[in-house]
């Protein structure tokens, strides 16, 4: 979004102005759910002096009930308006950190964890911002009359394909009430499309530093799930909805700057990249398989990460290829970027670029020597042909995912152990229960066959 540097005096000033009934207090759990507590307008005072208190032990990943209160200090840079009417006056709103009674940092909050990730970065090098531009791609299905959502190809809201527009574009209406919107928030929106799958979209903003854009990834995902229910659509971020066809992701374009300048991009360098950015591809490749089970985070999200539907499954990067992990984009200069194509919108933004950034950090603290890059199709090869060139692949499974995470003393460390113990057992439960469920699948192939 477009920052206004909100002081305390602003706000009180834009919620009498703005005629504003109630107060959003935002954060996000572990498991990337965006979570508030509302409180009417008499509390603002309250509010920006962080004297807001929740209780943590009823949010996923938190504290236990003997540990519950836990207290809300509003980032004022984050302050926004809704510009939707909720039929009792506005709604303002801030994106929260947590913080513990005693004034510190509650080390299970995601947010506070990219920060503390940041802070390795400025302590350890001379670099001092690290930027993202993420492309979360969604679903839209249209409702039933009872307002619940059925998913099948026959509910999708259009049969349109990538780039098409109206009439074969259904959602074309939708996604525009949602642009409008998002720039109503002050996001600066770059595009806004089709995308290959029947019923997916995509719209794209404009990058930022790196804790503005994982604030970013969440209210676009409110906005886009509020607009869609007035259109009578629903909205999922779900990575495989449908058997099928291609599922979502979240690519997510990332780029080091030190005093104003890319540090990514070398005039002189191979493919105008600099010693530093093939050190964060290196790290970025030594880590990958571990990274995935947080930035591929569900049951779901490994039916997205198979050949055939343009997700990524080889650890590979390239300046073109598309079929590869991690692609360079063309652009160079200020632009000069690295995309990371495995990340699916399910995963919580802020613990996902944590680990980004760490790995990334330790290819080029370690001057880590990445791999050749490779132009080939890797989808068009055999699976024993990418064997024998050495190529490793991502996990198959969230199960394979948490056995890659618990190997690796760096990215365990970019989440902490609260959050890292919390974390793991939340999916090691979700992996058993899907592991000792019985699917429609598994009785139409068996009941009658034995």
């Amino acid at each position: 979004m477009t920052k206004k540097v909100w002081t305390a005096d602003e706000i009180r000033k834009d919620v009498k102005d703005q005629d504003v009934k109630f107060l959003r207090l935002m954060f996000t759990d572990i498991l990337g759910v965006l979570k508030n507590v509302e409180v009417p307008v008499s509390q603002l005072e309250k509010c920006l002096e962080n004297k807001m208190m929740f209780d943590g032990s009823s949010i996923e990943g938190f504290v236990r009930i003997e540990e519950s209160d836990m207290y809300l200090y509003p980032d004022l840079l984050t302050w926004i308006v809704f510009p939707w009417d909720t039929g009792h006056g506005k709604v303002g709103g801030f994106i929260c950190d947590i913080y513990n009674p005693d004034g510190t940092p509650f080390a299970g909050d995601p947010r506070g964890n990219l920060k503390r990730s940041l802070k390795v970065m400025e302590d350890k090098t001379s670099f001092d911002a690290f930027n993202l531009g993420p492309e979360p791609e969604f679903f839209l299905f249209k409702l039933e009359a009872d307002g619940s959502v059925k998913p099948s190809v026959d509910t999708l809201n259009d049969q349109g394909g990538y780039f098409d527009f109206a009439p074969t574009d259904l959602g074309e209406n939708c996604r525009r009430d949602i642009v409008l919107e998002l720039e109503n928030l002050g996001f600066e929106i770059e595009a806004s499309h089709h995308e290959v799958a029947e019923g997916q979209h995509e719209i794209d903003f404009k990058y930022a530093n790196v804790v503005e854009a994982c604030d970013n990834i969440q209210m676009f995902k409110l906005v886009v799930k509020t607009i869609a229910r007035k259109h009578g659509l629903h909205a999922t971020f779900m990575a495989k909805p449908l058997y099928g066809i291609n599922g979502s992701g979240m690519h997510c374009n990332m780029s080091l700057f030190e005093n104003g300048k890319n540090v990514f991009f070398d005039e002189n360098g191979d493919m105008q990249l600099s010693d530093t950015a093939r050190y964060f591809v290196a790290g970025l490749v030594k880590h990958a398989k571990a990274i995935t089970a947080v930035a591929n985070p569900t049951v779901n999200s490994y039916k997205r990460l198979v050949p055939g539907y343009e997700a990524p499954v080889y650890i590979a990067w390239s300046g073109r290829n598309r079929s590869v992990l991690i692609r360079v984009p063309e652009a160079r200069g200020m632009s000069t970027r690295l995309e990371l194509r495995s990340v699916d919108p399910t995963a919580n933004p802020y613990l996902t670029l944590s680990l980004l950034l760490s790995a990334g950090l330790d290819g080029v603290l370690n001057k880590l020597e990445a791999p050749a890059a490779d132009d080939r199709n890797l989808f068009g090869m055999s699976l024993s042909e990418i064997k024998a060139d050495g190529i490793e692949t991502l996990p198959s499974t969230l199960k394979d995912a948490l056995i890659e995470l618990s190997k690796d003393s760096v990215i365990k460390d970019a989440l902490g152990d609260h959050i890292y113990e919390m974390y793991t057992a939340s999916k090691s439960i979700e992996w058993n229960q899907f592991a000792t469920s019985v699917s429609q699948w598994e009785l139409d192939q068996y009941i009658e066959l034995f």
